[in-house]
């Protein structure tokens, strides 16, 4: 699963690398610990240049009560066991949570990285995954719905993440599930509504673990309560060796306000 995730970017970063812009009023501040039920800088099927807030956490359009739907899975309710070799269909088109927003309320969710705990541990035992190179802010692949309550009327619009099977930095972790990252070259093919539905199914892969990396982080950012970017401090070693890093030497990430060092 993938329930919280790092985005600490300016709007104007965002706006530039998505070539979105924002309405009046959009604020956004940066947050090292975005949790099922925050809000979240998102990009939809309908609005593809407009950059806008939705809750982490999605709520069918026929739900009686709110939900938090904050990931859905690429294979719905096929490969129980994780398999990371499952190459069945993506059942998640027959999810009846998911198979509306799948053909036509795709989002792009913005983030710079994301947490993932130990299979065994959970958020006691947390990584910080991110994409090598400086490659920041990406988009996992995501899909969004309306939901109108009941009492009073008022609309909210929520999002899911979708995840699929793990890749090799994930398994080392070890976690069984990745949240789908779209290639910069696929973002606009995601969001498109006339995409094929099976183009769709066959984006939904895990990423490439040679362009990905991870490190454990304090056990605090398990509380949704807690966001500051010590949250995000590396505790070891990336998992993956860079050897584009020189040893006994630090490096900035840059724009996540955090620095690891490497011994």
């Amino acid at each position: 699963m993938c329930g919280r995730y790092v985005l600490v970017q300016k709007t104007e970063v965002i706006e530039k690398r998505f070539n979105v812009s924002v309405d009046n009023g959009f604020s956004w501040n940066a947050n090292y610990n975005i949790s099922p039920g925050t809000f979240a800088p998102v990009i939809t099927s309908a609005s593809p240049k407009k950059l806008q807030l939705m809750q982490f956490g999605l709520t069918p359009f026929w739900a009686k009560k709110q939900m938090y739907l904050f990931n859905a899975r690429a294979e719905g309710d096929r490969n129980k066991e994780n398999n990371p070799s499952f190459t069945g269909s993506k059942n998640i088109i027959n999810k009846p949570s998911f198979r509306k927003p799948i053909r036509s309320q795709r989002c792009l969710v913005i983030a710079d990285a994301f947490i993932e705990g130990s299979a065994k541990n959970g958020l006691k035992d947390p990584f910080l995954v991110y994409l090598r190179n400086k490659n920041r802010p990406f988009a996992f692949a995501g899909i969004y719905d309306i939901w109108q309550n009941p009492k009073t009327g008022e609309e909210l619009a929520s999002f899911s993440i979708i995840t699929t099977t793990s890749n090799n930095l994930m398994r080392k972790i070890p976690h069984d599930r990745s949240p789908v990252i779209l290639p910069r070259n696929l973002e606009a093919i995601w969001l498109n509504s006339q995409t094929p539905l099976t183009d769709i199914t066959s984006m939904l892969c895990p990423y490439d673990s040679n362009l990905m990396n991870a490190y454990s982080i304090s056990s605090n950012i398990s509380s949704s309560k807690n966001n500051s970017k010590e949250l995000i401090n590396p505790l070891s070693k990336p998992l993956l060796y860079e050897d584009n890093i020189s040893i006994k030497h630090s490096m900035h990430l840059q724009g996540m306000g955090a620095r690891k060092k490497l011994q």
